[in-house]
């Protein structure tokens, strides 16, 4: 299985615990997530992070309905969390999300180690349109984290 690693740092000139609390809130995804996705969590609220939270998600990718759950795999506030995906789309999917303080905000990291179906096709699928779809994703949630995060 074909392994590929996806990262993006994100500066924030806020402080890492006000960073932190944001992605600690799991609803808040729901502001980040690209609307074309029609993104909804299906987990009750307010969801509990820690270590072991299973959360529940359904969104559309090219029309087709997905049910993706995550399980927080580390919880270590405010300095990093992990989640891996359980049910969905990838064959493997790993996102590790730190936080580093600095002396005038906060890098955010968000480093994903995943896996794709396709066969002897995965390649090929990935470049042209896995790849650049992630990419698209992150760009959009950076461009939201910076309208709820900056500075009144």
């Amino acid at each position: 299985m074909k392994t590929y690693i996806f990262e993006k740092q994100t500066y924030f000139d806020r402080p890492r615990d006000v960073i932190f609390s944001f992605f600690s809130n799991a609803e808040n995804l729901n502001k980040v997530t690209p609307k074309k996705l029609h993104f909804k969590i299906l987990t009750d609220s307010p969801i509990n992070m820690k270590k072991g939270t299973l959360i529940d998600y359904k969104l559309r990718i090219y029309y087709i309905p997905i049910h993706w759950r995550t399980e927080i795999k580390e919880w270590n506030p405010p300095h990093q969390f992990i989640d891996i995906q359980l049910i969905g789309p990838y064959r493997k999917w790993i996102h590790v999300h730190q936080f580093i303080a600095q002396e005038n905000g906060t890098v955010m990291i968000d480093r994903v180690k995943y896996a794709i179906p396709g066969g002897f096709l995965t390649p090929l699928f990935h470049k042209l349109i896995i790849r650049k779809d992630i990419e698209k994703i992150f760009e959009y949630r950076e461009k939201k984290f910076k309208e709820f995060l900056k500075k009144d």
